[in-house]
């Protein structure tokens, strides 16, 4: 599904009441590995229908973050339900980021 950008104000409807799975790819501007595994994950939200693929940046939503205990980036999170599924650091491959959902 389409690649969202969320902030706080959409977080709540975009992510925590989704219909289908969320992957929530927590990244900042800065960082390297999180330009790495960007393509991937576009790929993903390109080619999954049943999925919602979202990008956070943590400079501009510092809160939301911390609320996830996010302590490096990238930080994947599935979320289905509006409870977390799933979480995997770092840049992984797309079958590993798929294995997730």
């Amino acid at each position: 599904m389409l690649n969202l950008n969320v902030n706080k104000e959409n977080f709540k409807s975009e992510v925590l009441e989704s219909n289908k799975p969320v992957l929530l790819d927590f990244f900042a501007s800065w960082c390297g590995p999180c330009k790495m595994l960007s393509p991937i994950i576009d790929e993903i939200a390109e080619e999954r229908e049943d999925v919602k693929v979202v990008k956070l940046d943590i400079d501009e939503h510092p809160e939301l973050a911390a609320q996830f205990g996010v302590m490096s980036v990238p930080s994947l999170f599935v979320i289905k339900g509006g409870e977390i599924a799933n979480k995997a650091l770092g840049v992984r491959p797309k079958q590993q980021i798929l294995g997730l959902l």
